[in-house]
C-alpha cells in the first residue's frame, strides 16, 4: 500500500511536532513542511531532513540564511495527499480555500473554530465521523485532555453534568511575550470556550467551564466535577482510568506532587523533545462521593494533540479503524498505554 503523503504546513509547537509524529509512522510520509523565515526551527526542520517550502517572497531570505528550500508552499499543497495545518488561527479560512482549490484533504488545530471544517476529532470520541472526510479539525490541547476522559465515564456511566475549571500555562516555554508574570489572571467571559469546545464532539453533554491564567510554561491542570447517573466506587473509576488509551495514572506518594514532576518524567521517559503525550491524572485525586465524582488531570498543553493528528490522517484517508490505529501510533511514540 502506498504510503499517505503528509504536508505540515507551519513548523512552530504543533507543527515541528506533528511532523516528527507523521516521520515515525510506516505507512505515512513527510512530503514537506512551511517556514516563512529562516529562524532556529527552520534549521532544525533541515536537520532532520524534511524538505521545506516557504511563500515566494520568502525564497530570497532563505537562499542568504542558507537554508535549501525544496518550492513554494503551494508546490507543498500539490505534492501531498493531505496537509496538517498548524499556522497560526487567523490564516485558517485562508488556506482552507487554498487546499479546497487545489482538491486537497486538510487537518486544523483547535485554534480554529469547529465552523471552520464542520467536524471536530478525537480518536477517543468519534474517530469514525472524520472518516474519509475532506476537512476536520484536531480540537485544542484542553479538549482533548477532557475527551480523553469524560467520553469513558459519559459511556460507562452516564455524565448528567459536569463542571471543570482549568488552571492554564500562560505561555509555552518557548514564548517570552506573554503573561501573567506573578499573578493568577481569572477569565471573566463565562462560561469559558473549553466546554462549548468538548460539546462541538460530544454535543449532548453537559458541561461549563472555567479558567485561571497562571505563572507557568510547563502545562494546565484541569479540575473536574463531574455527577454520575449512578453510585460509582473510586476504585471502578480508577479502574477504568488505568486501561484507558493515553491516561497515565500518577500518584503523590510516588513523589509526583506537580506539573514540574511529570514533566521531569516526560524527560526521563526519553521522550522527542520531552513530552508527554499522555493525560496525567492523580490516582490519589480521585474520589467518588455518592453520584459525584471529583478528579485532577494533567495536560501537557504542547504534546497531547500530537498521537490525535496522526490518528486523524488516517481517519480521513481511509487507512484503518480507530483502535489499530491508536494502537499503532502509541506504539510508534513510546505511549505504553
Amino acid at each position: 500500500m502506498a504510503k499517505i503523503k503528509v504536508a505540515v504546513n507551519g513548523y512552530g509547537t504543533i507543527g515541528k511536532r506533528v511532523a516528527y509524529a507523521v516521520s515515525k509512522q510506516d505507512d505515512m510520509e513527510i512530503v514537506g513542511i512551511s517556514k516563512t523565515r529562516p529562524n532556529f526551527e527552520a534549521r532544525d526542520a533541515a536537520n532532520r531532513g524534511f524538505p521545506i517550502y516557504v511563500p515566494a517572497e520568502s525564497v530570497e531570505a532563505f537562499q542568504k540564511a542558507g537554508i535549501a528550500t525544496k518550492g513554494t508552499v503551494d508546490d507543498m499543497i500539490a505534492a501531498a495527499d493531505i496537509i496538517v495545518d498548524c499556522t497560526p488561527g487567523t490564516l485558517g479560512p485562508e488556506y482552507k480555500a487554498k487546499y479546497q482549490a487545489a482538491g486537497k484533504k486538510a487537518i486544523f488545530q483547535g485554534g480554529e473554530e469547529h465552523g471552520l471544517t464542520g467536524l471536530s476529532f478525537n480518536s477517543t470520541a468519534n474517530y469514525q465521523e472524520s472518516w474519509g472526510a475532506q476537512l476536520s479539525r484536531v480540537v485544542s490541547c484542553n479538549t482533548t485532555g477532557l475527551l480523553r476522559t469524560l467520553t469513558l465515564l459519559d459511556r460507562e456511566y452516564k455524565i448528567v453534568n459536569a463542571y471543570v475549571t482549568i488552571v492554564r500555562r500562560a505561555a509555552d516555554p518557548g514564548d517570552s511575550k506573554t503573561g501573567p508574570i506573578n499573578a493568577l489572571e481569572p477569565s471573566v467571559s463565562l462560561p469559558t470556550h473549553h466546554g462549548t469546545d468538548v460539546k462541538s464532539v460530544l454535543p449532548w453533554l453537559d458541561i461549563t467551564s472555567m479558567a485561571i491564567k497562571s505563572p507557568t510554561t510547563l502545562m494546565h491542570i484541569q479540575t473536574v466535577v463531574a455527577k454520575l447517573s449512578r453510585e460509582v466506587s473510586t476504585e471502578e473509576v480508577v479502574d477504568l482510568f488505568s486501561k484507558a488509551p493515553r491516561v497515565r495514572l500518577v500518584s503523590s506518594k510516588d513523589g509526583i506532587k506537580s506539573t514540574a514532576q511529570i514533566m521531569e518524567m516526560a524527560r526521563d521517559l526519553g521522550r522527542d523533545r520531552s513530552d508527554m503525550y499522555e493525560i496525567v491524572v492523580w490516582k490519589d485525586g480521585i474520589k467518588v462521593v455518592g453520584d459525584t465524582l471529583y478528579y485532577y488531570q494533567a495536560v501537557h498543553q504542547e504534546s497531547d494533540v500530537i498521537p490525535e493528528n496522526v490518528d486523524c490522517i488516517r481517519s480521513m484517508c481511509k487507512a484503518m479503524p480507530g483502535p489499530e490505529s491508536v494502537a499503532k501510533t502509541n506504539a510508534t511514540l513510546g505511549i505504553d498505554h
